[in-house]
């Protein structure tokens, strides 16, 4: 009897040991094929709102940003800036909020984004990491991070990789992560992405996505996003009441607070969990402050104040530790002289021709890779279009907005597609076109006019709304003096008086083009 228990209990307990390694087994294979990503990399996550939240085309998706940007003030944050919240309403409610957090983002780089988000379309427990190789929207494609997600998603068995929650449900698609990529696209440039949404908003789910982030991004130059609107749909007075409180918990750098508050019924954001994700993981990482910088809601935007939604934009950052530590510092290389080489010359020329003859064709605009770092300057840029000596299409931006090769291209796009002044270019008409490219400098702000030089300056004029700007060919082409350009100038912005120009609240700024022209 005692022999048979003996063989019992030893082939329990090999039993026992055997499933436990494979247990062990089967979580570490787990964990390494996370780390090393089942991804599906030709899987793009395509615009789900583009056209309906914000623009659907780049031109004018460009355009509306840089205008929020431009009416945004900087914050003065001092200290490495670790993480944004920012609002996910469509742009005409929310845009020129979100700008006031983008803006701070000017001047530096990170490698990475993780952009955190509530589920609108679909409920699932945990929180899904993108398992695709791209997101996409009308600014270009953003690769994954997919080394990053895998890591991110190996540390609990609450974030998983999937593309649940990416997607669509029905005829909706989820726009909380994907309204936050056109900001980030214009300020930061190129960087990696990785996705998240939080399916079920419970504290469980947030600390361990928080651990797994502290975790992975540790000595990473990675930036997280948290995105959230607040109260939604009460009276203005009652919505101001209850988003105060989240602002305080905010300002207050307190996620276990703001947690419990939203829980209790006494506030209201429907991205709460990931903000408190992003405070948990930005405290685990070294943040000791946290701001916010712009609140408005739905009301301020419409006059429609008996039911409103709210936004914030807020940073949090680590007060002890240089801006260059983490979001590093972009290289500044604008010079107030142009250098661009004759091959540089070349490949604008290139790209704009390649971009109008696909657009106009209707075929895939190629993705253009240049080794010139002025070319991956932030300039300004206009591409001209002639038909016969005759002007047939020009558009551009006067600031650097983006990589001057990428403004070229969009540019050439838009001057042969969207310039309203002339019906869209046809292919039949693409063998009788020449294009010219003016490169610019950064603008100066002038209070003496005689410090513009006919055939080198061209200027930007600002009074009020009104906004006019004039090439520095210009005046050389029309045979204008000074005088005339400027009285010239006012009419281009739409002001009926020719002397607008010397009112005390018009702004004149100059600036230098390098022009030139393919071969004919």
């Amino acid at each position: 009897m005692q022999r048979k228990l003996y063989f019992l209990f030893v082939f329990l307990f090999i039993f026992l040991y055997l499933s436990n390694c494979d247990k062990q087994s089967d979580s570490k294979a787990q964990e390494r094929a996370a780390k090393e990503g089942r991804f599906n990399m030709g899987q793009t996550r395509k615009p789900a709102v583009a056209g309906q939240f914000y623009p659907g085309d780049s031109v004018t998706l460009t355009k509306e940003i840089a205008g929020y940007f431009k009416n945004a003030k900087k914050a003065p944050i001092s200290g490495h800036i670790m993480a944004l919240i920012s609002p996910h309403a469509g742009y005409m409610y929310s845009g020129q909020v979100a700008a006031y957090a983008y803006k701070l983002l000017e001047g530096l780089s990170f490698e990475t984004v993780v952009v955190i988000s509530p589920s609108h379309v679909a409920y699932f427990p945990g929180a899904s990491v993108y398992n695709g190789g791209a997101y996409e929207t009308p600014l270009g494609t953003i690769p994954i991070d997919t080394a990053l997600a895998g890591e991110i998603s190996g540390v609990s068995s609450k974030v998983f990789l999937s593309s649940q929650g990416h997607g669509f449900s029905g005829q909706r698609g989820e726009h909380a992560i994907e309204v936050q990529l056109p900001f980030l696209q214009l300020v930061l440039g190129k960087f990696k992405l990785v996705p998240i949404v939080i399916g079920d908003q419970d504290w469980a789910t947030c600390q361990a996505l928080a651990d797994a982030l502290q975790k992975s991004l540790s000595g990473k130059n990675v930036l997280m996003v948290a995105s959230s609107d607040l109260s939604h749909y009460h009276p203005y007075d009652e919505a101001v009441r209850l988003d105060s409180v989240v602002i305080d918990h905010v300002n207050s750098f307190d996620p276990e607070g703001l947690f419990d508050d939203l829980g209790a019924g006494s506030c209201e954001a429907c991205g709460g969990s990931p903000i408190t994700t992003v405070m948990l993981a930005a405290k685990g990482l070294g943040a000791d402050k946290a701001k916010v910088v712009e609140y408005a809601n739905s009301g301020d935007v419409t006059g429609d104040k008996s039911a409103v939604v709210g936004y914030l934009a807020a940073v949090i950052y680590n007060s002890k530790t240089s801006p260059e530590i983490g979001g590093k510092k972009e290289t500044k290389t604008e010079k107030p002289d142009l250098v661009l080489s004759a091959e540089d010359k070349k490949t604008l020329i290139h790209i704009a021709r390649t971009t109008i003859e696909k657009s106009v064709k209707g075929e895939k605009v190629p993705e253009f890779e240049v080794d010139s770092p002025i070319l991956k300057e932030k300039r300004g840029a206009f591409v001209t279009i002639h038909k016969h000596g005759q002007l047939r299409g020009c558009i551009g931006y006067i600031e650097g907005i983006k990589p001057l090769y990428l403004t070229v291209r969009m540019m050439a796009e838009a001057a042969a597609l969207n310039d309203t002044r002339f019906n869209p270019v046809s292919p039949e008409e693409l063998s009788s076109l020449h294009l010219e490219i003016s490169v610019l400098t950064p603008l100066k702000r002038i209070n003496d006019v005689n410090e513009i030089q006919i055939g080198k300056h061209g200027v930007l004029l600002k009074k009020g709304y009104y906004q006019g700007v004039f090439l520095p060919q210009v005046a050389t082409e029309q045979g204008w003096d000074r005088t005339t350009f400027l009285n010239e100038l006012c009419h281009k912005a739409g002001i009926y008086d020719s002397n607008c120009w010397k009112a005390q609240d018009a702004e004149l700024y100059i600036f230098s083009a390098d022009v030139f022209e393919e071969e004919k």
